[in-house]
């Protein structure tokens, strides 16, 4: 089974390559189509290797999250399925089948709305130095993999390819998008987490951490843009997913998400410097067919536990 590392859809415009995604623009002036391909990026850098299938199963965990949160806030989507789409994009089924949603154009808020339930990962790296996260104090003692008291909102630039984002604290994110705008994606985010998780918690997984952004598009009535939900949601490329079962604070967690391979490839020696690959040697980096197999079978198996209750 191959993975998909690139569309080609020749007779679309591409409007982007992400780290993930395929972004055209379509004959519809308010849409955009977005092709959820097989790369996988680790620290911000799109490694060599693909995952198969990892697409499609980003794009069914995104609508799952999609439906299952709307009551909360609105979101982009517009269709899955081709035959509801432009005339131009149903020649390229066999490509775009079951990893493409056709959705808003909307204008995208330039951070990314972190939100922490549990203290890992870079936060619990910094937490150790200075006993804050993202420069919010935090309680003494804490252990790593440990529950906050409550979900904390941790916002981050949003780097251009091939750059780090960027943690930030709450006070530089609101002066980067405005005061209003940032209280209403710091309330959304929590609201979504604590929902998310507390759903996530009944199928057997917890929800660690989690990234939401978000875009504005003109509302139906005067006033402000409606804020709403972007990109992918809840997946396990945007969020930590541990098990239940074996979760023990003090340590890393085994999980359900990217970790896995950033745990393969720091053990090869990967750090932030050496984007380009080992010994500079130009070729980037890749994973070996053991990591790409166990990393398809942890999203796919955290996709079945999601759907669980629904099945």
């Amino acid at each position: 089974m191959a993975a998909l590392l690139q569309t080609d859809l020749p007779d679309l415009q591409l409007l982007s390559r992400g780290k993930v995604r395929d972004v055209y623009t379509t004959s519809s002036p308010d849409h955009l189509l977005f092709v959820a391909t097989d790369r996988i990026s680790v620290y911000d850098v799109i490694l060599n290797s693909g995952i198969p299938d990892k697409g499609k199963l980003l794009t069914s965990i995104s609508l799952f999250w999609f439906e299952k949160l709307k009551h909360i806030i609105p979101n982009h989507l517009v269709t899955v399925n081709i035959d509801e789409m432009p005339d131009e994009v149903r020649q390229y089924r066999e490509q775009l089948e079951v990893r493409t949603m056709l959705v808003k154009k909307a204008k995208i808020v330039p951070i990314e709305a972190i939100v922490r339930g549990y203290i890992t990962g870079s936060a619990w790296a910094e937490y150790q130095k200075s006993q804050t996260v993202c420069g919010i104090p935090i309680p003494e003692r804490m252990e790593e993999s440990q529950k906050f008291p409550t979900p904390i909102f941790t916002p981050s630039t949003k780097a251009e390819q091939g750059a780090h984002d960027e943690n930030i604290s709450p006070e530089k994110a609101a002066q980067l998008v405005g005061q209003d705008l940032f209280d209403r994606i710091q309330a959304a985010s929590l609201q979504l987490y604590t929902a998310a998780a507390e759903y996530a918690e009944s199928c057997g997984l917890i929800l660690a951490d989690t990234k939401f952004e978000f875009g504005l598009v003109p509302s139906a009535s005067a006033g402000q843009d409606e804020l709403i939900l972007v990109d992918e949601v809840l997946t396990p490329d945007s969020s930590r997913y541990w098990p239940r079962d074996q979760y023990e604070p003090g340590k890393g967690q085994p999980s359900f998400d990217k970790q896995y391979v950033r745990n393969a490839l720091t053990a090869a020696g990967y750090r932030k410097g050496l984007e380009s690959g080992p010994n500079a040697n130009g070729k980037g980096w890749g994973i070996d067919d053991i990591v790409i197999e166990g990393t398809r079978k942890r999203y796919k198996e955290a996709e079945q536990m999601l759907k669980s209750l629904h099945s």
